[in-house]
């Protein structure tokens, strides 16, 4: 260094003024030891991260967690750092324990979660007595019936409509009082039905009619009633597809009817030849041959007495039946599982903590600069110098040692003969290769 030159200070660019050396995003500090530039440099030399893709968010998160993590040697500086990696491991601790809830909830959330409830249903009638009119005319006596309902101890907030339970409802009047043409009222449910609080029925009479209500439930997932003799023989009579196919494999698994060569093969015992009309059948051919079995469920009936006594009239019949509705805990885990509420808040509390790391390890880096330089300047300013040419030569690309190639002698030696005639010959064939291009012909 000449006399009187002044030593760059610590932090300070170095190298052309018009901006960070070799293009990085910012200043290199000189003097920096080699062995603490090349993992700075290859940082800064690092290509620009694109956008994750979504095979890749998992590695993202890894690295986004590694980053926050303090390098050993500032913990060994500062004693204290140690509360804030004790935090880092219970929050990684915390991630993993909500990752892992969050997938039971959404296995969970795919099965059905219904639980029984009572819905009572109301049947009340009013009745309008026949009388003349003013101008001559006869009004005709009629009756009204009401099915209505409400579930007991219902702890949802959106109260469902009584229709909402139902797939179909049929009420049937007395045939011999309103004749086979009008005896039936019926209502089954369609895609473009209106949900209804209520059903109503109004028909001429003076006399008392007995009615009979048939009650077809809407289950959800379809339930169905098995074969008589296949409900004996599983000990089950109403359920779900799902439930009546288990059943049956536990009874094969029970009663040790598959086949011990052909795992895909049941052998049928007495029962199952009687229900199934096969000696031997594959696994594959249970669901059409349970189809044959399955019938819908039964309806549940109602007799009820229309009654035109007016003592009767406030009278209201009541009903209790099990219905089953939809689990409040599976409405709370969907609300959880779309909750965003405190996301933003959580990546921005990230974020912070991820400049903090990135500052205090750019801080330590300064400090081991100074402390460098303190210690021994002589040798500091010898290895900035080693370290400054590499990085001459990485900007510009070049190979070998210019202070020797820059002198004659160091063309004087005997391979340079040899290496002029492979540079004349490399170039007489690239211009070939532009003639050939030019002229479009092979010369030769």
């Amino acid at each position: 260094m000449p006399p009187g030159t002044r030593m760059p200070m610590a932090g300070l660019q170095v190298g052309s003024p018009s901006g960070p050396p070799y293009g990085a995003a910012s200043p290199m500090r000189p003097g920096m030891p080699q062995s603490i530039m090349d993992p700075f440099r290859k940082r800064l030399l690092a290509p620009q991260a694109q956008p994750p893709l979504a095979s890749q968010r998992r590695g993202l998160k890894r690295r986004k967690m590694a980053d926050k993590v303090l390098p050993q040697r500032i913990r060994e500086l500062v004693p204290e750092s140690q509360a804030y990696m004790d935090l880092l491991a219970f929050e990684r601790k915390l991630d993993q324990t909500i990752a892992r809830k969050r997938m039971e909830i959404q296995e969970a959330i795919k099965k059905p979660l219904t639980q029984k409830r009572k819905l009572r249903i109301y049947i009340s009638n009013t009745f309008t007595p026949g009388k003349e009119e003013g101008d001559g005319s006869e009004r005709v006596a009629s009756w009204e019936l009401r099915v209505e309902g409400k579930l007991l101890e219902d702890p949802s907030k959106q109260k469902r409509k009584f229709s909402s339970f139902f797939k179909s409802l049929v009420i049937e009047l007395d045939k011999e009082l309103y004749g086979p043409d009008n005896h039936l009222v019926e209502w089954h449910r369609m895609p473009t039905t209106q949900e209804t609080d209520g059903f109503q029925v109004k028909r001429p009479g003076d006399v008392n009619v007995k009615c009979t209500l048939l009650l077809m439930l809407d289950h959800q997932p379809p339930q169905y009633k098995l074969d008589p003799r296949l409900a004996r023989l599983l000990g089950v009579h109403t359920q779900t597809r799902a439930s009546i196919m288990q059943a049956l494999w536990l009874y094969i698994k029970h009663n040790k009817l598959q086949d011990s060569h052909e795992k895909e093969y049941i052998n049928c015992n007495r029962y199952f030849r009687q229900i199934f009309s096969c000696i031997r059948m594959r696994f594959s051919e249970i669901p059409m041959k349970l189809a044959g079995l399955l019938q819908h469920p039964d309806p549940i009936i109602i007799n009820h007495m229309i009654s035109v006594d007016p003592n009767d009239q406030k009278k209201t019949a009541c009903y209790d039946i099990d219905v089953e509705v939809d689990d409040p805990l599976k409405a709370q885990m969907s609300n959880f599982l779309a909750s965003t509420t405190n996301q933003q808040e959580i990546a921005s509390l990230d974020t912070k903590i991820h400049e903090t790391i990135e500052s205090i390890n750019q801080l330590k880096t300064q400090r081991d600069f100074m402390l460098s330089f303190s210690n021994n300047p002589q040798d500091f300013i010898q290895e900035w110098i080693k370290s400054q040419r590499r990085d001459l030569k990485i900007i510009t690309d070049v190979t070998g040692n210019p202070e020797e190639e820059r002198r004659a002698d160091f063309y004087h030696q005997p391979w340079a003969q040899e290496a002029a005639g492979r540079h004349i010959f490399a170039k007489v064939q690239q211009r070939r290769q532009e003639l050939e291009q030019v002229l479009g012909i092979r010369l030769t």
